[in-house]
């Protein structure tokens, strides 16, 4: 995917490169270096109880990858989306343990 020209069409120098001003996605931080929180939400949420892991430094596909992980573990749908994982239901234990068997480093926070 090539990024938008912001006004440049054409350039004859050579050795032209054009930068964008946007920043670079950040690389996924290995699992030993991921700091996650696991924790049970209801707020705004109609009453229903959902598990929220939030904590996550990466790429977008590696959140979605381990929102699928989670949630196949657990047997329930949910979504993963701005560095959070959300599970439907109260799956703390499960979550924690899934999270720390795959090598993360992860722990309950009050909620």
């Amino acid at each position: 995917m090539k990024p938008p020209r912001q006004g440049v069409v054409y350039s004859t120098n050579p050795d032209f490169s054009y930068a964008s001003d946007e920043p670079a996605e950040a690389a996924t931080l290995p699992p030993a270096k991921q700091n996650l929180r696991v924790q049970l939400d209801k707020k705004q949420r109609g009453g229903k109880q959902v598990t929220l892991v939030t904590g996550f430094v990466g790429r977008d596909e590696d959140l979605q990858t381990l929102g699928k992980l989670l949630k196949t573990k657990c047997g329930v749908g949910g979504s993963a989306k701005a560095g959070a994982v959300v599970v439907q239901g109260d799956f703390r234990v499960k979550v924690l343990e899934v999270l720390l068997k795959e090598g993360y480093r992860a722990k309950a926070a009050g909620g």
